[in-house]
């Protein structure tokens, strides 16, 4: 793998694809630079400075710090997510949406297509959102956010909001299209990592001050390479159950007679349940910063991370969210159903409903596993600021974001390289066809 990667220089489509890749990402970062008019940018620095740990820091994370900055790409691409995962939670409640899904190609693209409306419809609303509450929002010193309120400026804030998202959009259909990866994923990648050398710099600067131990850091970076190591492994990591196709034979052919295996990864809700569970604990703390209750400020107070009511509340709903997003984008009565039609059965198991029986059995169990993996990364990060007072943040759903991407990246970069090899080996080789 790294003797191919180091021979892309001689692989041009390859190549161009990187490249564009790259230069569709730096549009990216610069557009984050871009602000929205009429904020005060210095009163939204102060504001931004004590919300941390709300779903305003959640999603800055995602947005790659366009939102503390409030840019023109300050929603992010996190509409167009949310648009993604309703229209999938509809396919399973609305007949139409679940035909148009086993459609095929011309099925998909309809689907797609009522995602994009969705995602601005969503984008509109978010964005005209953020600019009602940054109206009252005011920085420690009293001074207001927004320079000019009124209709005007909610007018034109959630256009350029809804403008950025749509771009970004378009961006990453683009980078799918013409690039290598997937362009979505790849946008949320270079937010989060877009962040990681101001964190080394501030590392560096604690070392150097002498408020962090240096034999400390030697053991922090080991166990980072470890907890990537397992994220790795556990990412890849499936149950496989065996499948055995009957002979069927047909004229003087016989068909079937072969074993295969159907592999059930053992996270296969990714990174989805933690971003919901971290939306839906962390909305009471970000009301609170608009409402100035003494009950309500406690309990935002409670559900911050780090304090166990919070970490025991997000390992629960990571749980909640890995089951029910297993259920909706896996039907094993489906693939037990689809076995049955083209002759495969599980060795021991009768094909059909006991053999849907079975593979949800095995799948409840792995999903578990995944689970208890996912939550143990999601608190990793709380673990390390609070008992080792760790001066940067590492682990949880960026993390996991991070790792997932860049595997799937090279995965796709090798996938290339073999297809060109498997190319320069069959260049000048004529098959001649057997004659019955």
């Amino acid at each position: 793998m790294l003797n191919g990667i180091g021979g892309l220089a001689q692989v041009p489509e390859l190549r161009k694809r990187i490249v564009f890749t790259l230069l569709m990402l730096a549009v990216y970062r610069i557009g984050v630079q871009v602000p929205t008019p009429g904020i005060d940018a210095a009163a939204l620095a102060s504001f931004f400075s004590r919300v941390e740990g709300t779903l305003f820091g959640l999603f800055d994370m995602f947005s790659g710090g366009a939102l503390k900055n409030l840019s023109i790409l300050s929603l992010g691409i996190m509409p167009y997510i949310s648009a993604s995962i309703i229209i999938q939670l509809l396919t399973v409640a609305i007949p139409h949406l679940e035909a148009l899904k086993k459609e095929g190609e011309s099925g998909r693209k309809k689907i797609s297509q009522y995602t994009r409306y969705g995602t601005v419809g969503l984008s509109l609303i978010q964005g005209l959102g953020i600019a009602i509450g940054l109206e009252s929002m005011t920085a420690p010193g009293g001074v207001p956010v927004v320079t000019d309120p009124g209709w005007s400026f909610r007018l034109i804030s959630a256009l350029t909001l809804m403008s950025g998202t749509v771009f970004l959009m378009w961006l990453g259909e683009q980078i799918t299209e013409r690039g290598v990866g997937n362009g979505i994923s790849l946008i949320i990648f270079a937010g989060i990592v877009a962040r990681m050398p101001a964190a080394i710099i501030d590392t560096f600067r604690l070392i150097g001050t002498g408020e962090l131990n240096t034999a400390f850091m030697v053991f922090l970076v080991v166990m980072m390479g470890v907890v990537i190591g397992f994220i790795c492994f556990m990412e890849r990591s499936h149950r496989r159950i065996p499948i055995n196709y009957a002979r069927r034979v047909v004229g003087r052919r016989v068909y079937g007679g072969q074993t295969t295996h159907l592999p059930l990864k053992v996270n296969t809700a990714g990174v989805i349940p933690p971003i919901f569970a971290s939306s839906i604990i962390m909305f009471p703390a970000t009301i609170a910063n608009f409402i100035q209750v003494p009950w309500m400020q406690s309990v935002a107070q409670s559900l911050r991370p780090g304090s166990l009511i919070y970490e025991v509340i997000f390992v629960a709903f990571i749980i909640f969210f890995c089951y029910f997003y297993t259920a909706i984008t896996f039907n094993p009565s489906d693939i037990a159903e689809n076995l049955k039609k083209n002759g495969g059965y599980i060795p021991g198991i009768r094909p059909g409903r006991r053999s849907a029986e079975y593979i949800d059995k095995v799948l409840s169990r792995i999903t578990l596993i995944g689970a208890i993996y996912v939550s143990v990364i999601c608190v990793l990060p709380s673990i390390l600021i609070s008992k080792f007072n760790v001066p940067f943040y590492f682990g949880g759903t960026a993390l996991l974001i991070v790792v997932g991407v860049g595997m799937d990246t090279m995965a796709q970069i090798e996938s290339h390289l073999i297809t060109r090899n498997y190319d320069g080996f069959m260049k000048g080789v004529k098959l001649k066809a057997r004659r019955g």
